[in-house]
């Protein structure tokens, strides 16, 4: 094999890491962990002469390490991890765009994206790619989010971001012809907008332009083997800590292309993989502040609450459902399985465990909606690609009402409140969180002016978290469980 033409490059990849920072018991061994991920990261240098190391968005959120300190302590560990480049998922806004332009400034790694910008005066925000040198091969670095995934912008009027993979396919496009003139030897888009996505958009890109590989997350797909669309290899690694993808590729710098690879996702076992003592050393002194402050015991459950599965009622979403509507008195609660972060909480409730468990600060708003409307609603959330694609809104609803869908007819065979059936005429009130007010229309699949000719919107609550904390410090759950509120007939 000519030496000169062809040379190898290792690429590690993570996504959606969340602030998954600690290691988890799993059959009796210690899995994944960002000390176990660093060490493997450090291994892998040490062995190979070309090693790049990315992470595909979604650095922040989903811990009590990363929401205590706002996403400093993880640009911290980061900054230890040592990514050669990041690029932003949907998550990285959660504490508001200014703070995320403040935690860039903070991080020692180069963090690109290519579309989210001001709008008067057209200003990115981010630098939209890096060049990398390796074994003299120009590998260049895009990132790539929409806005169908960003919403935690859509309410900035100054800032807007690309809209659909069409439009992002174009501004690759523009890129990757700016560029032409240089010798790019291999070309990869870190994404953030789901699996699916990143299949519609390998589709949508002209093979001039040169790109090779996809790495994308927001979907927390797991992979057997890459997916290959339009001679573009697609991967991502699930989420959080305990995996991490590697490609070994030979590439040809002549046809500036793969020329051959092998790619594995690598389970980060303790019994396998070295971990890195000093990373270990930083993140315990993170969690010993964090526990002093979250281990306090807020009440104790009847039971253990579980939320297996995001797509069907489950107790846990009972639970949260049922302790809105108590504390906001309104008929309904939708409340998005997604906002849901962990698959048992109880018996035993600390802050903690509760913070863990529903991550998110945000407001709660409160409308009137018609029995119609409510019922359009539905239909719209159960419908069958909630089933059969990956990542769509589920909800998860309160005690009263009652609903009954059948797949295979599509139709509802129930759909009644406190046992009699609604009428297309009849009012409610309803809640949910501003997450989904702020996007109505992919949530419910109504425009949200059609809801607010019923009656204006009300904030009933500035912090849902904070709202759960104070009620399940105040009150005892009842029993509870699954009572078949929402029932899902195949």
């Amino acid at each position: 094999m000519d030496g000169e033409r062809y040379k190898k490059l290792v690429i590690l990849h993570s996504n959606d890491l969340h602030g998954n920072f600690l290691a988890e018991e799993i059959d009796g061994e210690l899995i994944g962990g960002v000390s176990r991920l660093s060490g493997y990261v450090q291994k892998v240098r040490d062995e190979e002469q070309n090693v790049i190391y990315c992470i595909s968005g979604d650095m922040l959120q989903g811990s009590l390490i990363d929401s205590e300190y706002k996403g400093l302590s993880t640009i911290e560990i980061m900054n230890m991890l040592g990514p050669d480049v990041a690029s932003l998922g949907n998550h990285e806004t959660d504490y508001g765009l200014t703070h995320l332009l403040f935690l860039e400034r903070c991080a020692r790694f180069p963090i690109v994206n290519a579309n989210i910008f001001i709008k008067n005066p057209l200003t990115r925000l981010f630098q939209p790619h890096i060049f990398i040198e390796k074994n003299d091969m120009c590998i260049m670095f895009i990132g790539i989010i929409t806005e169908e995934v960003m919403h935690g912008i859509k309410s900035d009027s100054l800032v807007s971001s690309l809209i659909d993979v069409n439009e992002a396919a174009r501004e690759i496009g523009h890129i990757c012809d700016a560029y032409c003139s240089v010798d790019v030897d291999f070309t990869v888009l870190l994404t953030h907008i789901g699996f699916e996505e990143d299949k519609k958009l390998a589709a949508l890109l002209d093979p001039a332009w040169g790109v090779d590989v996809i790495i994308g997350g927001h979907s927390h797909t797991l992979l057997e083997k890459p997916e290959e669309v339009n001679g573009i290899l697609i991967v991502q690694v699930n989420y959080g800590t305990d995996r991490i993808g590697r490609f070994d590729i030979m590439v040809d710098t002549e046809l500036n292309s793969v020329h051959e690879y092998e790619w594995k996702m690598v389970t980060l076992k303790g019994s396998e993989y070295p971990h890195d003592e000093i990373m270990e050393a930083v993140v315990q002194g993170y969690k010993q502040q964090t526990d002093m402050k979250f281990n306090r015991i807020l009440c104790r459950l009847p039971h253990e609450f579980t939320h297996p599965d995001r797509y069907m009622e489950t107790s846990l979403g009972n639970l949260i459902a049922d302790a809105f509507k108590a504390c906001l008195e309104t008929d309904i609660i939708l409340c998005g399985s997604g906002s849901i972060r962990v698959q048992a909480l109880g018996p035993v409730m600390t802050l903690g465990t509760l913070m863990q468990a529903v991550p998110f600060h945000d407001k709660m708003y409160k409308v009137t909606v018609t029995g119609q409307q409510l019922k359009s609603m539905m239909r719209y959330i159960l419908r069958e690609e909630t089933f059969t694609e990956e990542h769509t809104e589920f909800f998860q609803i309160s005690r009263g009402l009652e609903i009954t869908w059948s797949r295979e007819k599509q139709e509802f065979l129930r759909f009644s409140w406190l046992g009699e059936p609604v009428e297309d005429t009849r009012e409610f009130s309803a809640a949910f969180h501003g997450y989904h007010r702020n996007n109505f229309i992919t949530s419910f699949g109504l425009p949200y002016e059609e809801i607010l000719k019923n009656t204006r919107e009300t904030v009933v609550a500035s912090d849902a978290q904070d709202l759960l904390i104070e009620f399940f410090t105040d009150n005892k759950p009842d029993a509870g469980g699954i009572d078949g509120r929402l029932t899902v007939l195949v």
